[in-house]
């Protein structure tokens, strides 16, 4: 068994970004984040039950509320969770935020605090850039120069950082590279020369879980490696499946349209089998759509 969580479980995730003793860590990593933007001098967590698409849909979200050294009030988003249609239900979660911060009454000026999403992604999003870290905000499309600071949203796809230890240069990649490892090191590095990590050290400690909290932490490992195993599994699988059979009936027809409808046929095909297989592995749904690329509609289709 390891000796740290992982950070990205249900039990992980909530320890160091979701719990009042966790405080210290949350202002170090996103002032470390904003470093040179913004400097956060005080937080606190807003009510998490709030209306969703899904049942689970906000099960690993955090709000908190910020406050800045010039007074500044911003509300940041802290997910962590794979989802179907990520990039618009980013955009729903930070309209969600900011619509809630509305007043009755025609005396109310619409003034709203700043909402950061801060989200890491333990997969790459096929409509992402194949790059770490992207920072969205509302911005001129011609000057790109900034429209409003009221909508902000950080991505950070966690397989692209691939940084040692000896190779971080700031305190931000430091963080990055324990998120990312902390479930194969025996210690941590730093942790002897920072209060943070020092304390990042002890919360994430296994042997600090209580036995309710190892039962729910190591189901939601199994469930966690289970999904990563299917994303990968079915990206491998579509790949070479589909190119394979394109490329087999493409040969066979002998003209450009038979490539093309080979290509076509054998990555639908492809699909199907995919979907049926997930399915009969008992893979939710919405874990099926990341794997695929195919909406809810479309995979219910396919499996009447």
């Amino acid at each position: 068994m390891a000796k740290f969580i992982n950070p990205f479980t249900d039990i992980g995730f909530k320890r160091i970004f979701g719990q009042e003793i966790s405080k210290p860590l949350i202002l170090d990593f996103l002032n470390n984040l904003l470093m040179g933007e913004e400097h956060i001098v005080d937080l606190s967590f807003l009510d998490k039950e709030q209306p969703a698409l899904f049942e689970d849909d906000r099960s690993l979200i955090y709000d908190i509320y910020c406050v800045t050294d010039n007074g500044k009030k911003i509300i940041v988003e802290m997910q962590n969770k794979s989802q179907p249609y990520f990039t618009n239900r980013s955009i729903y979660y930070v309209s969600e935020a900011i619509a809630r911060q509305g007043e009755r009454g025609s005396l109310w000026n619409y003034s709203i605090d700043a909402v950061y999403l801060v989200a890491f992604l333990n997969f790459c999003p096929l409509d992402f850039e194949r790059k770490f870290r992207t920072d969205v905000m509302l911005a001129d499309k011609v000057t790109h120069r900034q429209f409003s600071d009221k909508v902000r949203m950080t991505f950070m796809q966690l397989p692209l950082f691939n940084k040692e230890a000896e190779e971080c240069d700031n305190q931000f990649e430091r963080w990055i590279y324990l998120l990312n490892n902390m479930e194969t090191l025996t210690r941590l590095p730093w942790a002897a020369k920072s209060a943070v990590f020092q304390r990042l050290e002890e919360i994430a400690d296994v042997a600090s879980l209580t036995r309710q909290e190892r039962m729910k932490y190591d189901e939601g490992l199994k469930k966690y490696r289970d999904t990563l195993s299917v994303l990968e599994g079915a990206r491998v699988d579509g790949f070479a499946e589909g190119r394979a059979e394109g490329r087999a009936e493409g040969r066979a027809e002998g003209r450009a349209e038979g490539r093309a409808e080979g290509r076509a046929e054998g990555k639908n095909k492809e699909k199907l089998e995919t979907v049926a297989r997930l399915a009969q592995a008992g893979v939710d749904l919405n874990t099926i759509s990341i794997a695929t690329g195919l909406s809810l509609e479309e995979i219910q289709s396919m499996l009447s």
